[in-house]
Parts: C-alpha cells; sequence; structure tokens
C-alpha cells in the first residue's frame, strides 16, 4: 500500500511527522515499511499491510489513524466520525437476492456534471501512486477508494435505462455460461467479455437482466462515463470477501478494488464513501445531488463486544501495565471502553473488524505500549506427553538412509500434468498436484548425475519424505510417500540401479522390523509412509541426538567443472597421503576435489590413481586451462621420481 505523506497530512494535520519519522513509527508499533521515494512533489511511503488490517488500513484514513494512535495525537480531520449523510429519494430501486454475499448496497444521482480532465492536485495524488489519470469522475471515485479504502463506481444515467420511471439494480449469483463485458484494463481499447461458471456475484441492471459488473471485482461497460455524460449514478456497496476472492483469482482480475473486498471491508464505510464521492465530484465536475439510497440487510451493524480481563492483558504480555494506561492505549484506537472494575468492557470502532476476542485487544495495548517493553523469557520445562510417530520413524529413516550416503531432497508439489489441476495455478508448468514423488526423483536423479565426481561419490543416490495427492472415484486423497532414487551411471539407468537398491531397501526394513511394501521403477522406489509409520510400534522415546560437528558453508559455483585424472607408480610403502599432498599443492587454487579411484602393487613399486576436479567461480573452464592447471602436477611428480603412467 502506498501512501502520499501529503494526503496523510489532510488527516493529521500540521503536527504531522517526517515521512522518515513514520517509518520508524509504523516498523516499531505496526507495519513493515518498504521504502520511502520521491513521486514528482510528492513523497511516498510503501508500506505492507498484513491481511488482518487490510480492512481498515488499505487506505490513507486508516494510515492516518495508524499514527495518530501510536503517537497519542488525535485526527484534526476523521470523515469516519461525520455523521452526514446524503439526501434520501425513490428513484433508484435495489433487490439483493442473496443478502449474505451482499449486505448493503447504495447509489446516488448526480445531475448536470461536465466530465474533463481533473484537477492538476488530483492528478498528481493519483500518479505518486502510480494511477493513470483518466477524468474528473473516474479520479474522484479512485481517489475516494484511496482515502476510506471502499470501492466505488459511476455509470452514466442516461445509458441506464429506467423501468416504471426508476433505475433499478439487482445484486444475484451468475448463471452458468452468462457473459459480461469489462471495462478495459489500463492501456488496451477493446473491453473484456467473461463467460462466467456460476459462482460469481453480478450487479445486474433489473430493466433487462442484464449483468452490469462483476460485484467487488471489477467494473462493467455497462453505461460507461464518457464525455458526453452529463448525469451519474454512483455505487458503493458490501459484498462477501470470499465469494470476491475466488472470482478475482479465478479470473486473473487482481486489482486494487478487489483487493480491498476481500480483505472484509466494514459495511459502515460505505455510507462515508459514497457522501465523500458525491462532495468531491460536485466540486471538481459541477452539478448537485439529486438524492440517493441506501439498502442493508443482516445484522452488520451488530455491536461487537469484548469483556478483557484486566490480568489477562499483563499474564499475556509479561508486563505490569496499570489500567489506566491500557484504557488510554485502547482509546487511542477508536475503541469505546467502559471501566467494570476488573474487567473492561470494549466496543471497536466500526472499521476495524480484526477486533473480535480478547487476544485481539491485548495484542493492540502490546504493540502500542512498544513491544521493545515486553521481555522475552524461557518457557518452563515441560514433560513430554506424547510423541508424534511419523517425525519420530521419519528422522530414523533419515538417519539410516544418510549413514548409506543418501541426500534428501524436497521437490515441488506442483507437476506441469498430472491427476488433480489447480483452479488457481502458480505459472503453467505448476498447474497441478503431484500424485507421486517418483517423477519428480527420477529428474533430480538426472540432472546430478553427472555432479558425481564433484560431490566425490560413486553414485548418485537421493530420497524424499512428502505429501502426494490422489483422486479416487471423484475423492482427493492425500498421504506422506517415501521415495528412494539412484543411479550409478552419467549416462542414465541400468539394472545395476535395481539391484543396488534392493540391497538398500532390505537393510531399512531389517532397521524398522517391517516391510515397506514399495515398488520399484527403474532406479526408483517408492512406497506408502503413512500405511507404514501407522503399523510401527508406538516409541517411547527419543534416542539422545549426538552432537554436530561444526560446518562452515560456502557459495558453490554457478558454473561447470571439469575433471582430469592422473596414474602413477611410487615406490611400494609410499602413502596414498604423502602422494596426494604433492598432487593437491601442486594443483592450484581451481582444484576443488581429489578423489582415490584406484590402487595397486606389482613388481615392488605401487600404482595410484586419483581423479581431480577443477572449477572456476568465474567461468566456464576449458580443456585448455584445465590442461595447464595439470603441468604444475606433472612436474611436481616427475621431481619425486615418480613415473606418470
Amino acid at each position: 500500500m502506498k501512501v502520499v505523506h501529503n494526503w496523510l497530512k489532510d488527516y493529521i494535520g500540521d503536527t504531522i511527522p517526517t515521512a522518515e519519522k513514520i517509518e520508524e513509527l509504523l516498523t516499531f508499533h505496526a507495519f513493515e515499511v518498504e521504502g520511502v521515494e520521491t513521486v514528482g512533489e510528492h513523497e511516498v511511503i510503501d508500506i505492507k499491510i498484513l491481511p488482518d488490517r487490510g480492512a481498515d488500513c488499505l487506505s490513507h484514513r486508516g494510515i492516518a489513524r495508524e499514527i495518530a494512535s501510536i503517537t497519542g495525537v488525535p485526527l484534526v480531520f476523521d470523515p469516519l466520525l461525520n455523521s452526514e449523510r446524503l439526501p434520501q429519494f425513490s428513484d433508484i430501486e435495489v433487490s439483493i437476492a442473496d443478502t449474505k454475499a451482499c449486505t448493503r448496497f447504495s447509489a446516488a444521482l448526480v445531475t448536470g456534471i461536465e466530465v474533463k480532465d481533473s484537477p492538476q492536485w488530483l492528478q498528481k495524488r493519483l500518479q505518486a501512486l502510480g494511477q493513470r489519470p483518466i477524468n474528473n469522475i473516474v479520479d474522484a471515485t479512485n481517489y475516494v477508494m484511496y482515502s476510506l479504502g471502499q470501492p466505488i463506481h459511476a455509470y452514466d444515467a442516461d445509458k441506464f435505462p429506467q423501468k416504471e420511471g426508476k433505475w433499478k439494480f439487482e445484486v444475484r449469483f451468475a448463471q452458468k455460461d452468462e457473459t459480461v463485458s469489462l471495462i478495459a484494463e489500463g492501456g488496451k481499447s477493446e473491453d473484456r467479455v467473461v463467460t462466467l461458471q456460476g459462482t460469481e456475484l453480478l450487479i445486474v441492471d433489473g430493466s433487462s437482466n442484464r449483468p452490469i459488473g462483476l460485484a467487488g471485482v471489477k467494473g462493467g461497460a455497462y453505461a460507461g462515463v464518457d464525455t458526453t455524460t452529463s448525469k451519474i449514478i454512483i455505487e458503493a456497496a458490501h459484498f462477501d470477501p470470499v465469494v470476491v476472492r475466488k472470482t478475482a483469482r479465478r479470473l486473473g482480475i487482481v486489482i486494487d478494488a478487489s483487493k480491498r473486498f476481500e480483505n472484509n471491508l466494514s459495511e459502515g464505510l460505505v455510507p462515508h464513501a459514497l457522501r465523500d464521492v458525491v462532495t468531491l465530484i460536485t466540486e471538481i465536475a459541477g452539478g448537485t445531488c439529486g438524492g440517493s439510497i441506501d439498502v442493508t440487510v443482516g445484522d452488520q451493524f451488530k455491536k461487537r463486544e469484548v469483556t478483557l480481563p484486566i490480568a489477562q492483558v499483563n499474564a499475556l504480555l509479561g508486563l505490569s501495565l496499570s489500567k489506566a494506561v491500557m484504557i488510554d492505549l485502547l482509546m487511542r484506537i477508536g475503541a469505546t471502553v467502559t471501566d467494570q472494575g476488573d474487567t473492561l468492557l470494549l466496543r471497536a470502532p466500526f472499521e476495524r473488524m480484526d477486533l473480535t476476542i480478547p487476544e485481539d485487544y491485548i495484542e493492540e495495548i502490546g504493540r502500542l505500549n512498544g513491544y521493545s517493553h515486553v521481555i522475552s523469557q524461557v518457557p518452563p520445562v515441560v514433560p513430554l506427553v506424547e510423541m508424534n510417530v511419523r517425525h519420530f520413524y521419519s528422522d530414523a529413516l533419515r538417519t539410516q538412509l544418510l549413514s548409506l550416503g543418501f541426500s534428501e531432497v524436497i521437490t515441488s508439489s506442483f507437476r506441469e500434468k498430472d491427476e488433480i489441476q489447480l483452479q488457481n495455478a502458480l505459472a503453467s508448468d505448476k498447474s497441478y498436484l503431484r500424485s507421486n514423488l517418483r517423477s519428480n526423483l527420477r529428474e533430480v536423479l538426472q540432472k546430478n548425475a553427472n555432479l558425481v565426481d564433484l560431490f566425490g561419490a560413486q553414485d548418485t543416490r537421493v530420497f524424499e519424505i512428502g505429501t502426494v495427492f490422489t483422486k479416487v472415484d471423484g475423492v482427493i486423497h492425500e498421504h506422506v510417500s517415501l521415495c528412494i532414487g539412484v543411479q550409478t551411471k552419467v549416462s542414465g539407468y541400468t539394472s545395476k540401479d535395481d539391484d543396488l537398491l534392493k540391497t538398500i531397501i532390505a537393510s531399512l526394513e531389517e532397521k524398522l522390523g517391517t516391510n515397506l511394501n514399495g515398488e520399484i521403477q527403474q532406479g526408483v522406489f517408492e512406497c506408502n509412509w503413512s500405511n507404514v509409520f501407522t503399523q510401527l510400534p508406538v516409541p517411547v522415546a527419543y534416542e539422545k541426538a549426538p552432537v554436530a560437528k561444526e560446518i562452515v558453508y560456502k557459495p558453490f559455483s554457478l558454473y561447470p567443472a571439469i575433471v582430469r585424472d592422473i596414474a602413477l607408480w611410487v615406490t611400494e610403502g609410499t602413502l596414498v597421503e604423502t602422494v596426494q599432498a604433492v598432487i593437491n599443492g601442486s594443483a592450484g587454487e581451481l582444484r576443488v576435489r581429489t578423489t582415490l579411484l584406484d590402487v595397486f602393487s606389482k613388481e615392488g613399486r605401487t600404482s595410484y590413481a586419483f581423479r581431480l576436479v577443477f572449477q572456476s567461480y568465474e567461468k566456464t573452464f576449458t580443456d585448455e586451462e584445465a590442461n595447464a592447471c595439470m603441468e604444475p602436477v606433472y612436474t611436481a611428480v616427475k621431481e619425486k621420481g615418480w613415473e606418470v603412467r
């Protein structure tokens, strides 16, 4: 969420902290600040709003309120405290088919407007947020959305047909294969026509039953405002956040409006936003308000009261705050506080949808008081009452496989093709959930087989313990799978891979005391690990974990390695460590590994064969460069009187 410093000043006044000070205040009391930059004549603060605060803080007023809460300085202007409402009239009718999906729908008529460019101050503020000014009507609706957080849409009233002298709006769910034409996205000239599944919520022209917009997601091209418009209907409403999110994600229409709706905005924002946008439009486009209608359903205005025990606050925070301090901090956020002795009766401001349980208010007290005052304490040691069977035996299995030279891998749960397709895929090659680990592990083997020399290994051995997803009779199931793979040849699979796996599986079954009941396919074994560990004895105690050796990690090279072999005769009795020390000492800094390949003795001499691996951190090694690295090795060997074979 980007906010403009001068825009915040409208609410905070001349006492507003500098942008740098606001960054500090928010960082230590509320949100992470991504950075501060200057755009034109404005300072812009980029704030990372967490989902639980999206309902109130995805707006300039919300951030201003947050700064006021932290500093304890009241806002000089708070539009949400203004109880003024637009005059009511009956020329607009609203019908809501599903009162859970839409709990409030308001609309206002403004006549005698002139559509033109917005004033420079408004354009510059929108541009500072990265928005493209369009005209004074559309810009006004966007401006109020960024001010208060409530999305708004405007229609050309003369293009919106009346029935029986009234404009009629309807909110209902779509029918399967119904279509709606949406406003062209930024930079595109043609409107987008979307075919619906029947799960989307629509705003409909009640006179013709024609869809005119995707509720909460994007406005329709229907009755669009242009330079000929002189009369507009402005709509503001509250839609179910889950319905909005599912529709937006499925259609890939994730815009500022849908982001705000899916964070469960308060229904109480609707009349304030409608009033403010009408006021702004009449100021910059002329005209007068002909009246408005406000339709509410359900119990959205039910008082959200929470009883907070005083003792619970200090017990949870580890502090010794007085009741007076708690009350002061809670009143800063706009909560209504009633002192009931040992408890406080709290009522949240209507825009704070996140305050629903005592712990929510305790969090507010803790962060406003300052997290630096919370002292870390080591929790007391408690006896182990239950052991996790899956983790116990998975750790035992890992230990055994690591001792056999295996490396554990964690591969993606998503595949390009498989049984279960995702509705909202992360990418085109990640559209399905994996039904097995075998396919992923085979890819790992192929990618790493040519690195055995670099690793100093004889073959490639990997395993994974992970969740897989299958579909049986249309029902999705998931279980933990164990997959083990080996590849003995760089060129690919051979029957020796299966033979090695059989030996390894037998040792694992002996260690566990049960059969794994899996299947070997071309060097890869897989079994249902969930079935196996549930059949094993319930563990009673963990084995004492050995103290791990200190490991120093360093970056690895992104460039391929190259190998050179050397075999030489030495006097019998010459230690291999002596020979290897001479080779390593003369091979240079680009040698990353030396592996002994072969040893045999004959006629008073011993033959040692080594493989040297060279790798650069700066470029791909060439044959000529590798040969140059070997020349000092040959020279050093000859100086020792050893014969290169």
